[in-house]
């Protein structure tokens, strides 16, 4: 083993999370973490990792970016037909991870997955750049190209096709909800004693908050 590598670590000060001081449920506790990392001035504050299974259980995981929440759950957008989407209709279950190091915080989050309605889909994709919405069109996403060439032509093609026009949805691109059904947060500690909070989605429809050994 690389011994610079083994030697890597940092100790976590700066703060910690007790039941006490957490909130009811885990959509405003993450509501407060959240602000407080938009606070911080954290770039790309929305990546989280999103990881997917196959049916027979192979794993795959890849930075996504957040596009909102609430009680409903965290949604994302993509391509439909790529690897991440084929894995979710073999098996609509996700993870979610983020991790503001600055903050020395991860928030995971587990649940069941479904598409966003075609109304949040469209909104959302017509919020988006015109460079972003030619791109959805333009890449076929994880699939196998001879080299970049091949996106380089599709852009142009696609921007005399929607010249001077409106550039509609794929129906290959839209949104995903994750209804998260356990939220976990973790808090930084000296010596990897680590504060940890899970909430768990019970029978009654509540959420049973509990301590995690780190």
């Amino acid at each position: 083993m690389d011994a610079t590598i083994s030697t890597i670590r940092k100790d976590y000060r700066q703060l910690s999370l007790d039941k006490t001081d957490a909130a009811a449920d885990p959509i405003r506790q993450f509501s407060k973490w959240w602000q407080e990392a938009i606070d911080s001035g954290i770039e790309e504050v929305n990546a989280m990792t999103l990881a997917t299974a196959s049916s027979d259980g192979v794993p795959s995981a890849r930075i996504v970016l957040l596009k909102g929440f609430d009680e409903k759950g965290f949604v994302f957008f993509t391509n439909y037909n790529s690897y991440k989407a084929i894995q979710l209709v073999e098996n609509p279950r996700a993870c979610l991870v983020f991790f503001w190091k600055e903050l020395e915080r991860q928030v995971r989050i587990t649940g069941i997955v479904e598409k966003v309605s075609t109304s949040e889909s469209d909104d959302y994709f017509n919020s988006r750049p015109e460079s972003s919405r030619i791109g959805a069109w333009a890449s076929p996403q994880s699939e196998v190209i001879p080299g970049r060439e091949v996106l380089s032509s599709n852009v142009l093609n696609l921007e005399k096709r929607f010249a001077g026009g409106a550039i509609p949805r794929p129906a290959h691109w839209g949104g995903y909800r994750v209804k998260h059904v356990s939220v976990e947060f973790w808090q930084g500690r000296p010596s990897r004693l680590h504060d940890r909070l899970q909430y768990s989605l019970n029978d009654e429809g509540g959420w049973t908050l509990e301590r995690l050994a780190p």
